[in-house]
């Protein structure tokens, strides 16, 4: 049976003394099949999971990644802009930023047009840093043009422009 099918093909309800189904692949999805939030959701998980994979031996996940990225080609950026262009949350963009100023990549620097913000730049080690995980990155981007086709993921990357 093609998975199409498996996921598709109706399920008999576990009852009266039938053992509880336990095995993942054997769960009916119904509707969710049809569903694009469903189907981007699942492949978003398979994607931070190769990104985390492909990029544990440095230890940055796909936000670490996003923001050093746009800290690396916006220096003097403030925390409210970076926050705002990735749609993070600014209470957990500073814990984000924290951790990376622990890890000596970024600094904050006091913004001389506004005292009560802070301007981000990369560290040089920072910047050597980025070079890797861009790297390591592009490697990543094989693995997702590996599993879904060069010509699906450029027209993955045209649909989903109008959202970046």
């Amino acid at each position: 049976m093609t998975a199409s099918a498996t996921q598709t093909a109706p399920r008999k309800r576990a009852g009266n003394g039938a053992a509880p189904r336990e095995v993942a692949d054997d769960v009916g999805l119904d509707a969710l099949v049809g569903h694009a939030g469903y189907a981007v959701r699942r492949f978003q998980i398979w994607i931070f999971q190769d990104f985390i994979k492909t990029l544990g031996e440095v230890d940055i996940r796909p936000t670490q990644y996003s923001v050093l990225t746009v800290i690396g080609a916006n220096p003097g950026l403030s925390q409210m802009a970076v926050a705002k262009r990735l749609g993070i949350e600014r209470a957990r963009l500073v814990h984000l930023l924290d951790s990376l100023e622990q890890r000596k990549l970024v600094k904050r620097v006091k913004s001389k047009a506004d005292r009560r913000s802070h301007a981000l730049h990369l560290t040089a080690p920072g910047e050597t840093a980025l070079a890797k995980f861009k790297l390591l990155a592009a490697e990543h981007e094989r693995h997702v043009e590996a599993k879904i086709g060069k010509e699906n993921r450029a027209q993955l990357l045209r649909i989903l422009a109008d959202f970046t």
